[in-house]
């Protein structure tokens, strides 16, 4: 395994990789933030960038979406898998958070997690991105990313790859973390056919070691 050195470095090198790298999920509140992130489960944040705009637009807010039909907004959201329950999570959530919080998004985790359609992921999403607090999201990228290279076991869960990396990097660091993990994992150490011939992690890294 990395030491906590290692893997500070390898964010820093995935930095300069990506110096741009942020949430591609499109919003224009923290609301619509919050429902990009459920929706983007088991999906891409293309797929979700697809279907947000109409949905948004009809319900662009708590109220409006609460006030909706299930099936109006399972409608809009057809072509992203898992929609019908996806939509159900996402009228159970606005109703919550129109009767216990005037319609507004909490920015304390422990309250994002008692939302319907909310786990650890979405809400470390919504408290990084949403709030600017930091917080490290593990999705499938950064949890590949991180067995890959050796910061944790292959065998690891969701929550020890989330408490490793907290653990190694200063909290500073965490939210942008994220994002260079997520986009590295996209776009350079994809689940098949990784680039691993032009990778600058090359000499660290565990996965190409045993494939090499």
């Amino acid at each position: 395994m990395l030491s906590d050195k290692e893997i500070c470095y390898c964010i820093e090198v995935m930095g300069e990789m990506y110096p741009d790298a942020k949430c591609e999920l499109e919003y224009a509140s923290t609301f619509q933030l919050l429902c990009a992130v459920i929706l983007s489960a088991q999906t891409t944040d293309k797929a979700v960038n697809k279907v947000t705009p109409a949905l948004f637009k009809a319900y662009p807010n708590a109220q409006s979406m609460a006030e909706g039909s299930i099936a109006s907004i399972e409608n809009f959201i057809k072509k992203i898998g898992l929609n019908r329950n996806k939509a159900k999570f996402l009228k159970k959530c606005a109703i919550h958070l129109v009767e216990l919080y005037q319609g507004e998004v909490p920015s304390n985790e422990k309250l994002l997690k008692k939302l319907p359609g909310v786990g650890q992921k979405t809400a470390n999403v919504v408290l990084s991105v949403g709030f600017g607090i930091p917080a490290i999201a593990v999705d499938t990228h950064v949890e590949r990313v991180s067995k890959r290279l050796g910061f944790v076991p292959k065998d690891a869960t969701v929550s020890q790859v989330e408490n490793k990396l907290k653990e190694a990097l200063p909290r500073s660091l965490w939210s942008i973390a994220h994002h260079r993990l997520i986009f590295f994992g996209r776009y350079h150490c994809t689940a098949r056919s990784p680039y691993c011939g032009s990778c600058p992690l090359k000499p660290l890294c565990q996965y190409d070691r045993k494939n090499s």
